[in-house]
C-alpha cells in the first residue's frame, strides 16, 4: 500500500513539475511576443515621427538632348538640382535624327533640344510640341580636327583633297545635323564629290570625334565644343561661317509631357546667366 501511495505521489509530482514547466514556457512565449510587438511599433513610431527624404516624391524630366551637348548639359544637371533639390533629371543623348523618331513614336520625353531646325520643325509640324514654349538656345562653329601627334600635311579643308588623307569622317547628314552642316562646308567649298569615296559616317558627333582622338581617321568635322573635352584632338581650320547653314540649337517642350509647368522652368534655366557660363566652358554660345 505504501509503493502504490508513493508511486501515486511521484507521478502527481512529475505532473505538477511538467504543468509548471509548460507555465513558464507559456509565460516566455508570451513575454516574447510582447518584445517583438513593442520592437516593431517602436519602428512604426520612429518612421512616423522622423520622416526621410525619401517621403517627398522628385519630379523626373525627361530631356532628350543631341550628342553634341553632353558635356555641357551635365554641368547644367549639378547647378540645377542644387536650386531644385526635388527634380530629378534623366538625359538622353543621341543623334538629333534619333531622338526625333524616339518622340515621334511615343517615347516619354519632357523636353527636347536638337542641335538643327529640321527636327523640332518635323515635330512641330505634326503637332507634338508646344510651340509657345521653343526657343533657340544655342550657336556652334563647324571645325576641321585631325590627331593631336597627327603629322599628315592637313592644314585646312581643301587638304582633304590630296592623298595624305585617306578617311575623314562627318555625321551620317540624314540624321546627324553636325553631319548635315559638314556635307554643306564640303560641298560650298568644291570639295564634297571629290572626298566622298574617303567619307566614315559617324551614327552621332561624338562618335565622329572618337574615330579621329583614336586615330583611326586623318580628320573629321565637328562642332567647335566637341574639342573642348579631349585634348587628343587639335583644330585644323574653322569653316567659314557662310559655308553652311546657320547652326541653331532650338528647345521646345513636347505636348505630351507630364510635366509641363517643371519643363518650362527648366527652358527658363538653360537661358539664365548661370547657364550660360556653363555652355560658353564647352564652346557654345547663346543664340540672341
Amino acid at each position: 500500500m505504501f509503493v502504490i501511495n508513493q508511486s501515486i505521489l511521484i507521478y502527481k509530482n512529475r505532473e505538477f513539475s511538467k504543468s509548471k514547466n509548460e507555465r513558464n514556457f507559456k509565460k516566455k512565449i508570451a513575454f516574447f511576443s510582447w518584445v517583438i510587438v513593442a520592437f516593431f511599433l517602436a519602428i512604426g513610431c520612429n518612421q512616423i515621427s522622423n520622416p526621410t527624404d525619401n517621403t517627398s516624391p522628385q519630379t523626373e524630366l525627361k530631356i532628350s538632348a543631341a550628342a553634341s551637348l553632353t558635356n555641357a548639359m551635365k554641368a547644367i544637371e549639378l547647378l540645377y538640382i542644387k536650386e531644385n533639390p526635388d527634380i530629378k533629371i534623366i538625359y538622353n543623348f543621341a543623334s538629333s535624327g534619333s531622338l526625333q523618331r524616339q518622340i515621334e513614336q511615343g517615347a516619354p520625353v519632357d523636353v527636347f533640344i536638337t542641335a538643327a531646325p529640321k527636327q523640332m520643325n518635323l515635330l512641330s509640324n505634326k503637332g507634338l510640341i508646344l510651340k509657345e514654349t521653343r526657343k533657340d538656345l544655342l550657336t556652334n562653329q563647324m571645325v576641321l580636327i585631325v590627331p593631336r601627334d597627327n603629322n599628315k600635311n592637313i592644314r585646312d579643308f581643301k587638304s582633304l583633297v590630296g592623298d595624305e588623307s585617306k578617311k575623314i569622317a562627318i555625321g551620317e547628314p540624314k540624321s546627324v545635323p553636325a553631319g548635315k552642316y559638314a556635307k554643306e562646308v564640303l560641298t560650298s567649298l568644291g570639295i564634297f564629290k571629290k572626298i566622298e569615296p574617303k567619307l566614315v559616317y559617324g551614327k552621332d558627333v561624338r562618335q565622329v570625334l572618337n574615330y579621329v582622338a583614336t586615330g583611326n581617321v586623318d580628320g573629321g568635322i565637328v562642332y567647335r565644343s566637341d574639342t573642348k573635352i579631349t585634348d587628343k584632338v587639335k583644330i585644323a581650320a574653322i569653316a567659314p561661317k557662310d559655308s553652311h547653314s546657320p547652326i541653331i540649337y532650338p528647345i521646345a517642350v513636347i505636348k505630351e509631357s507630364k510635366n509641363i509647368e517643371a519643363a518650362k522652368e527648366f527652358i527658363e534655366y538653360t537661358l539664365s546667366p548661370q547657364a550660360e557660363t556653363e555652355f560658353k566652358k564647352y564652346g557654345f554660345a547663346l543664340a540672341k
